[in-house]
């Protein structure tokens, strides 16, 4: 059994969300804004979503520096050695070596969850308790266990994991073995996994002991693990930051799925359905707000909409904004930006956005 002392999280909130453009920018990303209106942002309902579980002194929030202020003020209450500032974007891999080896000197026996900072839960009391199966699993297993979501649609824009029955486990485990990774298949290859049962989507959620993954990332991921065991005299003092600037410098950009979970013969996986999104996306944005009865999703206290349909308006309280004869948009403005997308070529984002910064300079990203 998981003892509730060694229990930790691991919070990633370094990305950018690019696809969520004008809203997030690379000043001020979507885990840090309140995309749903619920007058939370999305890393404040991650960091509430543990606390049943896990007090906050043992949650990490791992980020890039120029985001501190912004954890700080949204998260009162964390010490800044729970705050780990990456210096350029690395991918998860190196982001979960360097919390690793941190925890290791407070805890070696500390279990993990490590979940992204930008997802959305519905049902949380679900999630606790599928979380709590996993720690107790974790602590008697050496396992690499995953969250995997049965699939609701044949979705591309999500990793698939084939699952399944491990002999050694009681037949009615709800944990299974992890058979294949997928990445981001083809709509045809998707809906052959979903009608076939036996894939989830990964929802990029890991529990582990510590132990379990120092083993493999010793085996896996020599370079990164040697990288950052070698900061281990320089954790917790005024020299960590400018050992963690010249690691990040040499160090390779790969993701945790890449680096081990696809390799490792120990990685298994429970089923489950607890009302997730990652948000990833204006349309998945859309499929989890509110509606009025034109179908159309409305984040701005001064729209007015006269014949639109299926729309997603995310603009300015302040603002008043009046929209006539519409059908299938994203109309969003933030700043000094406002687009106008349909919402079937949303895919179109990250390739306007690189325009952006091509043309018009980094200002607008």
């Amino acid at each position: 059994m998981a003892q509730p002392k060694d229990i930790f999280c691991v919070i990633m909130a370094g990305g950018v969300g690019s696809r969520f453009w004008p809203m997030s920018r690379q000043s001020h990303p979507k885990q840090f804004l309140d995309v749903l209106g619920t007058g939370k942002t999305l890393l404040q309902q991650t960091v509430e979503r543990f606390l049943p579980l896990i007090p906050l002194e043992r949650i990490i929030i791992v980020t890039n520096k120029a985001y501190e202020t912004l954890v700080h003020e949204q998260i009162p209450g964390l010490n800044t050695d729970q705050v780990l500032l990456e210096p350029a974007r690395r991918n998860t891999a190196p982001c979960l070596a360097y919390a690793a080896h941190k925890i290791q000197l407070k805890n070696p026996n500390a279990l993990l969850v490590v979940a992204p900072s930008d997802h959305l839960i519905l049902k949380e009391t679900v999630f606790i308790e599928h979380l709590k199966s996993a720690f107790d699993f974790s602590a008697e297993n050496d396992a690499l266990l995953t969250m995997g979501i049965r699939p609701g649609r044949p979705d591309t824009g999500y990793g698939y994991i084939q699952f399944t029955d491990d002999p050694d486990l009681p037949y009615n485990s709800q944990v299974k073995k992890v058979k294949t990774f997928t990445e981001k298949p083809n709509l045809e290859l998707a809906k052959s996994f979903v009608a076939s049962g036996e894939f989830l989507w990964n929802a990029g959620i890991f529990i582990w002991s510590l132990q379990s993954l120092m083993k493999a990332m010793e085996n896996y991921m020599p370079d990164v693990n040697q990288l950052f065991a070698a900061g281990k005299t320089y954790y917790y003092t005024t020299q960590e930051q400018a050992y963690i600037e010249q690691a990040y410098a040499r160090c390779t950009n790969i993701s945790i799925d890449y680096g081990i979970m696809e390799k490792a013969p120990n990685v298994y996986v429970i089923p489950s359905d607890f009302g997730w999104s990652d948000l990833g996306t204006w349309g998945s944005l859309y499929e989890n707000s509110p509606k009025d009865k034109h179908g159309n999703t409305v984040i701005g206290k001064n729209v007015m909409l006269y014949n639109s349909n299926q729309c997603i308006i995310n603009v300015p309280h302040e603002k008043l904004v009046a929209i006539q004869g519409l059908e299938g948009y994203i109309v969003a403005e933030s700043d000094d930006i406002l687009l106008i997308c349909k919402k079937d070529e949303e895919q179109e984002i990250r390739q306007i956005v690189n325009n952006v910064k091509a043309d018009k300079g980094e200002a607008f990203v």
